[in-house]
């Protein structure tokens, strides 16, 4: 039977894939508790400056931080989304905790996965390279990847140079960006771009099929409410409130006088 999306994954492999991402992405969007806005520590120092640089309100400038904690939950799922697709291809499987995110099923090939190419610091930087090095090394036929999705050119060339002062090579490590890895599974030019062209059309079939094509607004996030709450108690600005809230256990925030 002809594939109705694309030709080098199976209609339902990539359906299965966008319902991951769906998945991923509706859990991002839930609504958050303040446990959840704090669960990493909010630079209220930084917000002070936003909100009298930008002239924002405190609804607006919590609103925009919770957008912001949930667009780098999606950032992480649109990874995932590659991988679940890519291991669609025949060949090839997705790892699952594995020291790896693809490999091929002859062990010739293994590949870390990134989104974006200014994801990693230059520490994790030099640990994939130490771990596409050590499945090189114990995998001798094997060629090594260290993929980019959404890198700044087009490329398929060996990782080699300085990170962290110190000088990494190997004559079976790469680096590539996410329409080369795409031809190199799929053996097709254009295969990254048609997963382009066809991804709107497979979301709303998705969507269709799923009868959730209305509303898909994050529910409300009570983390506003109970920091207004607090802030009344305490007679504190919104701002204050979550000053206090993130430094309570700072010097000087204890201080019942405050």
């Amino acid at each position: 039977m002809t594939n109705k999306y694309l030709s080098f994954v199976s209609d339902e492999h990539l359906m299965d894939s966008v319902k991951n991402f769906h998945n991923s992405y509706l859990e991002a969007k839930k609504g958050k508790t303040l446990k959840d806005f704090y669960k990493n520590k909010i630079d209220t120092i930084k917000l002070t400056f936003d909100s009298k640089f930008n002239k924002l309100n405190p609804e607006a400038l919590i609103k925009s931080e919770i957008i912001r904690q949930i667009d780098k939950s999606v950032n992480n799922a649109v990874g995932n989304f590659h991988e679940d697709v890519l291991g669609g291809i025949s060949g090839f499987t997705k790892g699952s905790k594995s020291g790896y995110d693809i490999k091929s099923e002859d062990n010739t090939l293994f590949a870390e996965i990134k989104n974006k190419h200014n994801t990693m610091s230059s520490s994790t930087a030099e640990s994939v390279f130490q771990k596409l090095a050590s499945l090189a090394d114990n995998n001798k036929k094997s060629k090594c990847y260290w993929v980019q999705i959404l890198a700044k050119k087009s490329f398929n060339e060996l990782w080699k140079g300085e990170i962290n002062k110190k000088e990494y090579s190997h004559s079976r490590v790469y680096k590539i960006s996410g329409d080369q890895f795409y031809k190199l599974l799929t053996g097709k030019d254009s295969a990254f771009f048609e997963l382009t062209q066809i991804i709107p059309k497979v979301i709303s079939d998705y969507l269709r099929n799923k009868g959730e094509l209305g509303d898909d607004r994050p529910n409300k996030d009570s983390a506003f409410e109970e920091i207004i709450l607090n802030s009344q108690k305490n007679s504190r600005t919104i701002l204050e409130q979550m000053t206090f809230d993130n430094y309570s256990y700072y010097l000087g925030f204890n201080n019942p006088e405050n």
